[in-house]
């Protein structure tokens, strides 16, 4: 394996482990001043994020079976947070849409964050930062068409 793709496979282990760890979520939490299970709180937030959203795909996004997400999106149901619904362009589809308290609960959530993490960046420009979100969405956008997951890509790709 080339030296550099090493090393980038590396510090995306780093960073997957760092952001799998469960205090940072239990901090962030803390500091958003809000009552929320640790494993529902990556589920609300990239409902809100990309929501409405379908179950299945939800649960492809998480990297979790369909059945677990949707008993965790029932928790977020009966605490008021999200909402399960037909989807919008077939009715089959069962989507989810965060409520007005899950946003609520999401915007206390980016308070915190940028309370925790934005000093981390402090010593970072503008333009680094920029910089970082365009090659991070380059990345993904890049793994996502090649569906290197898949093993499907006709190039030898190979799992990350």
């Amino acid at each position: 394996m080339r030296t550099d793709l090493r090393q980038l496979h590396e510090a995306l282990l780093d960073l997957t482990a760092f952001l799998n760890r469960p205090q940072p979520d239990r901090s962030l939490i803390a500091e958003a001043g809000i009552r929320l299970d640790r494993a529902l709180f990556p589920l609300l937030v990239r409902i809100e994020r990309r929501g409405p959203i379908g179950i299945v795909e939800l649960a492809e996004t998480m990297g979790r079976d369909h059945s677990t997400v949707s008993r965790q999106v029932a928790a977020l149901e009966k605490s008021g947070l999200a909402i399960r619904r037909p989807g919008r362009t077939d009715q089959r589809v069962r989507e989810v849409a965060i409520t007005a308290k899950g946003r609520s609960m999401t915007a206390a959530l980016d308070a915190a964050r940028e309370r925790l993490v934005g000093p981390f960046f402090a010593e970072w420009s503008k333009r680094d930062r920029s910089e970082l979100v365009r090659l991070l969405r380059r990345l993904v956008a890049d793994l996502t068409r090649g569906e290197i997951a898949s093993g499907s890509g006709s190039q030898r790709r190979r799992s990350p």
